[in-house]
């Protein structure tokens, strides 16, 4: 419960930046220009700028603001305060990219303009007309900016309002992107050593399929793309399958993953429509077939198309979903707050993070209670077949939940699995719309369940999430910039200078240390993370985890007959029961899939939590939740200063610290009984620099205590008077006298 009780109404204002009206700037003369500009980064280059411009703050509807400069270079749009903040200085967690009051021009998302008090969504015929009187930006990390261009001579405010318009919305070449232009050089860190697997060499395959016991063919025949321009360079396959040169312009069902049993997960893109039916079929048999042949012949599929929502409907639900917490004043919030938890579940996102999880589920029980194969299929094979197939691993493989495992799962699923980026995440604001959609996003949102329900299970932190999902519209690195691996190295090559022998290189988003310092890094890491001790590995293999294998095996036993009679007896039967069959009516029971799952679910839950084993989520409404950190991080209305997840964290981290020296004490103290608690389950954490936390608000450490003026909590009675119709405002208890926001 994030309640707001705790936040105070007294109002003080920082002294280290002036706060004004429009109506206290007319009063007084025209302010000294000031020759300010931005540090600019290697390859960055400054278009045109414009002062003075009033940034609003967003306190309330009395426009107060800060006096600046504006800027748009070719990286971002950047304010410049006339004041210096100190904040900047002392911050702990800064990006050495951009600050609080820079936008990356790939994270722009809409652009407003106020014209005689109106507001108008400004598309590039709009950029041609007069300039607006206030400029609103909405960005894709959901910071909103409002600039008023009343102050500034007309052409200079006519020429940056072009000037941002332009470079943040009209359609532009990949050359464009500021990556390109960017020198900066991988770090020494990054380069001496590389943990975070690419999977883009035949070595890191191998290395996963040996870590997995994977039994099947990895394929280099596509190193020059031979097979197919929308495949992988490498990649893996059953090894029953024929010769893929007979299959261009089919899916390959290509490996993802192989459980402990021997049974594997594989993911497909659905051949071509175009063909008749008759080959479709035909094509599909094969692959269910080569599927089959993986692990005791049995395989069961999955159409995602099918039973998950397209990507319009989830592009669409997300626009809805997002405009809760694009907020440009506090009036806005506490109108909107009123009906808050309706609208948001009325946007079906939230429902849409459920289903996904749900699918996921429905797949590692295949895999993990009924033993068979999986074979997962969509359109392209690149957009919900990532999702569920890197969820199911994360539920599945403890490696995966570590942060060099999690971002080597990204790499292999989306990367190398050549999720178009481009086009979803719409870097380069094309006008067509039908192939926007945060995907990628919606893993991330779904990921965030699990580390809320597991916390201890995950050795990344919330914050590390946070962070992955705005570098994502960080046009630096090369991670999230391209459509498919040929994209990737035919743009890199041709724009390669002549000069050099070998292709461009741009950094990856995991040399993490072009954004942050070593100590703002520490806040990727969760502090609660139950660490594997030493000796589990030894003792595995004293024992086996029973619960685990019980699980995993059905519930009468199965010897599988050899290769030669199964084949004669069996293959016209199992030819017929392979054909397109959807996971939901393999199941084994008439019941829905749901209903099968809660059973599973239920079952997994009566036994010994193992954090390094298998993880199912809980799927019951109140279960699934917003992420909080993500979407309300720049409202300070919901701050609550020296409480939420922080305080409770750092409260934690300090038992944690007690716990660990009281450890040293009794190794020193006796040696024998430093032996015995080396063998004890403990929990690692590291710590982190908080400070107090009663000088920190909730959304710590994206926001910190600004001693800005918090409008008190709006009153129940007053609430009821402005819903007189709303039946759950009528339902509140009247003795109640505060509003709380969950």
């Amino acid at each position: 419960m994030l309640s707001l009780g705790s936040v105070g109404a007294k109002s003080t204002k920082p002294s280290f930046v002036s706060y004004v009206t429009p109506e206290e700037i007319k009063l007084e003369k025209e302010p000294p220009k000031i020759e300010k500009h931005p540090d600019l980064l290697p390859g960055e280059v400054e278009f045109c700028c414009a002062n003075p411009i009033l940034k609003y703050t967003q306190d309330d509807l009395s426009q107060r603001g800060i006096f600046g400069t504006l800027f748009c270079t070719n990286f971002r749009v950047t304010f410049i305060s006339d004041e210096k903040s100190q904040e900047e200085t002392t911050k702990t967690f800064k990006n050495k990219l951009y600050g609080e009051n820079d936008i990356p021009l790939m994270c722009v998302d809409h652009i407003y303009g106020v014209y005689d008090e109106k507001k108008k969504l400004i598309t590039g015929g709009l950029v041609k007309n007069k300039y607006p009187s206030k400029m609103i930006i909405h960005c894709k990390d959901l910071r909103v900016f409002q600039f008023c261009l009343t102050f500034t001579k007309e052409e200079d405010a006519k020429k940056i309002f072009q000037g941002i318009a332009h470079h943040c919305l009209e359609e532009k070449s990949l050359k464009c992107v500021f990556a390109f232009s960017y020198s900066g050089t991988p770090s020494p860190e990054m380069q001496r050593k590389r943990e975070t697997i690419l999977f883009d060499s035949p070595e890191d395959w191998t290395q996963e399929m040996k870590r997995t016991r994977a039994n099947c063919r990895l394929v280099t025949e596509n190193e020059n793309f031979e097979l197919s321009q929308r495949l992988p360079k490498y990649f893996v396959i059953p090894s029953a399958l024929g010769d893929l040169f007979s299959y261009q312009g089919k899916g390959f069902p290509i490996w993802c993953w192989s459980h402990h049993s021997g049974c594997a997960l594989f993911k497909a893109s659905l051949p071509p429509v175009t063909q008749e039916d008759g080959d479709f079929q035909k094509h599909l048999d094969i692959m269910i077939n080569a599927v089959a042949h993986n692990y005791l012949y049995s395989a069961k599929t999955e159409d995602l198309s099918e039973s998950l929502p397209t990507i319009q409907d989830i592009q669409q639900s997300y626009n809805k979903f997002k405009q809760f917490f694009l907020i440009e004043n506090s009036t806005d919030f506490w109108l909107s707050d009123v009906k808050w938890f309706s609208s948001l579940e009325s946007s079906g996102w939230l429902d849409i993070i459920r289903q996904c999880l749900q699918k996921a589920v429905e797949v590692v029980e295949c895999l993990e209670k009924d033993n068979t194969n999986v074979l997962i299929t969509e359109e392209e094979g690149t957009d919900l077949c990532c999702v569920i197939s890197s969820l199911v691993q994360i539920m599945l493989d403890p490696y995966y939940r570590t942060l060099m495992g999690f971002q080597s799962l990204v790499q292999k699923e989306w990367v190398a699995g050549c999720h178009a980026f481009l086009d979803r995440c719409n870097h380069l604001h094309q006008k067509d719309k039908e192939c926007h959609s945060p995907i990628f996003l919606l893993f991330l949102e779904c990921v965030w369940q699990l580390v809320q329900q597991h916390s201890p299970a995950f050795q990344f932190s919330e914050t590390y999430l946070t962070v992955l999902s705005d570098s994502v519209d960080v046009p630096v690195f090369s991670t999230f910039l391209f459509n498919s691996a040929h994209h990737r190295e035919s743009v890199m090559k041709a724009e390669s200078p002549l000069a050099q022998s070998s292709p461009l290189s741009c950094p990856t988003v995991w040399d993490w240390s072009v954004q942050f310092d070593s100590k703002a890094q520490n806040f990727f890491f969760n502090p609660l993370y139950s660490e594997k001790v030493k000796h589990e590995k030894a003792v595995r293999k004293a024992h086996k985890p029973k619960h685990q294998r019980q699980l995993s095996l059905p519930s009468t036993a199965f010897k599988p007959p050899s290769k030669k009679g199964f084949f004669k007896d069996e293959t016209d039967s199992l030819k017929k029961m392979l054909r397109v069959k959807r996971l939901s009516r393999w199941m084994g029971s008439p019941d829905s899939p749901a209903a099968t799952t809660r059973g599973f679910y239920e079952s997994w839950q009566q036994r010994p939590l193992d954090y390094h084993g298998l993880l199912l989520p809980c799927l019951d409404g109140p279960a699934v939740r917003v992420w909080m950190q993500r979407y309300l991080r720049w409202i300070p209305e919901v701050h609550i200063m020296g409480g939420g997840s922080v305080a409770v964290m750092t409260k934690l981290m300090e038992l944690l610290s007690q716990v660990q020296d009281l450890k040293c004490v009794l190794e020193q103290r006796d040696s024998s009984q430093a032996v015995k608690l080396d063998h004890r389950p403990y929990i690692q954490h590291r710590l982190l620099s908080f400070g107090s936390s009663g000088r920190l608000s909730s959304s710590f450490p994206f926001a910190y205590s600004r001693n800005r003026s918090f409008k008190p909590i709006i009153p129940t009675g007053l609430m009821q008077s402005l819903m007189v119709s709303d039946s759950l405002a009528s339902q509140e208890d009247e003795a109640s006298s505060f509003v709380s926001l969950v």
